[in-house]
């Protein structure tokens, strides 16, 4: 049995988390942390009541095997996910805007045998757009992302924007020329430059998180969409992560790796 802690567990992933985790087999939620609303009763999804705390030494120092789950916010995933390594804690995150390095740093310093997992994207249908893009990125180098996510997300641009952008520019063998910058009626106009390739990111009410990539050439184009109407979405990826990382050690980014893509 694998005893999840999940962090922010009174918000709207947390308490998808909480649920996700509870209809699992092989899997239970230890404890539901959430410093912001300690005392706060979620829903199981299965008939029970799990009430929040912010007690993360206590969760952290319990016995069997433990697996923390965080979906919370940059100012303090880092923070939570040290604890947690050193305590021989493995680690899923789902918490974007913290660079590579820093989350290579944090994976050393975690005792032998310990893994932190880190992903963009926990939606399959992400993960399949994003490996797509890769590979078509090897034959119509010319690319723009436009991502959209709800008005509260925290970066910009979104942590699967950053990422496809990298697998981009990973495959193509040179970088095309993105005209327009130069003239721009107004600045930022042509989006940002990731590695190269343009990204442009929208917030709005109403979303939940879309992806486009769209490709360009000689008299054709190629897009490659994914759009997730509800956080349920990401459950699957969750779950299969939780159950991946007490097999695995070190730092393993992107849920691709644990599908055999």
């Amino acid at each position: 049995m694998i005893d999840v802690i999940v962090t922010g567990a009174a918000g709207r992933m947390g308490r998808e988390v909480v649920r996700a985790v509870t209809a699992a087999d092989g899997m239970r939620v230890a404890a539901a942390i959430d410093p912001s609303a300690p005392g706060a009763v979620l829903d199981d999804g299965a008939g029970g009541r799990i009430t929040t705390t912010d007690d993360l030494d206590g969760a952290l120092v319990a016995g069997g095997e433990r697996v923390l789950v965080d979906f919370t916010v940059p100012s303090a995933v880092e923070a939570t996910v040290g604890r947690a390594l050193a305590s021989g804690v493995h680690c899923v995150v789902g918490t974007t805007g913290v660079t590579e390095d820093r989350w290579r740093a944090l994976a050393a310093s975690a005792p032998a045998g310990v893994c932190l997992f880190v992903a963009p994207n926990f939606a399959i249908g992400a993960v399949l757009m994003m490996r797509f893009a890769q590979t078509a990125a090897r034959f119509i180098p010319h690319a723009e992302i436009i991502e959209l996510h709800h008005d509260r997300k925290l970066d910009a641009p979104s942590g699967t924007a950053m990422r496809t952008a990298h697998l981009i520019a990973d495959a193509r063998k040179t970088v095309p020329a993105a005209p327009g910058r130069e003239t721009e009626v107004a600045e930022g106009a042509r989006g940002a430059l990731v590695e190269g390739v343009p990204v442009h990111s929208i917030r709005l009410p109403g979303i939940v998180a879309n992806q486009e990539v769209i490709f360009g050439d000689i008299g054709q184009t190629l897009t490659l969409r994914h759009d997730t109407v509800d956080r349920t979405a990401f459950m699957p990826g969750v779950v299969l992560a939780v159950r991946e990382v007490p097999l695995r050690s070190g730092l393993v980014i992107g849920l691709e790796e644990l599908m055999g893509l």
